[in-house]
């Protein structure tokens, strides 16, 4: 006699054992089938400077991660994600402490990787005492280039993002304490300060939703037209490119050339490209191809200069903490296997 309660158990772990993000139906999700040395490797073969990744100071305790990490063929580039940020390196004023961000500039060092400063000024992860100091407008310029001075004079020889994000979406200027106070003007005197606390750091305004053309990219060609006829110092552009599965611009090379015609250079900076949980290997193929668009747009510009991912595994992406339903944005999972993602960054150089 037919055992009802045994095939109702049978079933029920065989439906378990096949639904999406348990182990046996993520093992049966693709993953990456290049065979390659590095992909920094591949970027400098492609006439990049660098392949690179962010990283953070809580995740330097994973081997397994740090690893990959460490391997200067794969990664010839970090960003420090949080550690040089202002609530990190002066939570109070005119106090500085750089023991965190050290830690990722010696690592870089040690690795024989360059090293992008991130950020001078930027209207989040601010002390307090910036926020609710009700400076006057020369009090707050004071502040501003004791900030730039101090923090890229510690970090002499980088890239840095001087200016995180100063575009709201529709391209006008974002309403935060420093343009409250002292408008635009607040950019120049950034960009001036870092770089006279370092001739030779390249100065960098960094935004999201300006890797296609519209208004907030136009926005951004418009205020390199606008410090460039004052004499201030920029140098290029990070198009931050945190994209959707599907969703990759059309007019990124367009767009590249665009910037680059105004005299600066540009690099991809924050790259990731998440997608509505769970995996699937049709999301997975998208993200493939999403990447390797991202790669080939770069490539096919000369003043594109290098990629960044923001952070290279599924397992530090800041998406699921930012986007509810979210994730697997990154080209290595949270195993750290590499994805599909990783051989359109191949096949992109």
């Amino acid at each position: 006699m037919k055992n009802t309660a045994f095939w109702a158990a049978l079933c029920w772990l065989t439906s378990v054992a096949a639904a999406p993000g348990s182990p046996s139906a993520a093992a049966s999700l693709p993953v990456s089938t290049a065979n390659v040395a590095g992909l920094h490797v591949l970027a400098k073969q492609a006439g990049k400077l660098y392949f690179g990744t962010a990283t953070d100071n809580p995740e330097l305790t994973n081997t397994s991660y740090t690893a990959i990490l460490n391997d200067n063929q794969m990664f010839g580039q970090i960003t420090a994600a949080n550690s040089m940020k202002w609530d990190a390196t002066e939570p109070e004023q005119g106090v500085f402490t750089f023991a965190a961000g050290d830690v990722i500039s010696n690592l870089a060092k040690q690795n024989g990787q360059l090293l992008r400063g991130h950020n001078c000024v930027w209207h989040n992860q601010l002390p307090s005492w910036v926020t609710a100091g009700n400076f006057n407008a020369a009090q707050l310029t004071q502040i501003i280039q004791t900030r730039c001075s101090t923090l890229v004079g510690h970090y002499k020889g980088q890239v840095w993002d001087v200016v995180n994000e100063p575009f709201n979406d529709d391209g006008t200027f974002r309403q935060d304490v420093f343009f409250n106070t002292l408008g635009q003007s607040y950019i120049a005197t950034a960009l001036e300060a870092a770089k006279a606390a370092d001739p030779n750091a390249k100065v960098y305004i960094n935004d999201f939703n300006i890797e296609g053309t519209g208004a907030k990219a136009t926005a951004m060609k418009n205020l390199i037209t606008s410090l460039k006829s004052q004499g201030v110092p920029i140098e290029g552009i990070g198009l931050q490119s945190h994209f959707i599965v599907g969703e990759v611009p059309t007019t990124l090379v367009q767009n590249m050339q665009e910037f680059a015609a105004l005299g600066v250079e540009v690099a991809i900076t924050e790259l990731d490209v998440r997608m509505t949980l769970p995996e699937t290997a049709a999301l997975l193929e998208q993200q493939k191809k999403d990447y390797q668009t991202v790669i080939a747009a770069c490539q096919a510009v000369p003043q594109c200069v290098g990629i960044t991912v923001w952070d290279f595994t599924d397992k530090f992406s800041w998406v699921p903490g930012t986007f509810a339903g979210q994730g697997a944005a990154c080209p290595w999972d949270e195993n750290f296997i590499r994805k599909p993602g990783f051989d359109g960054i191949v096949a992109g150089f």
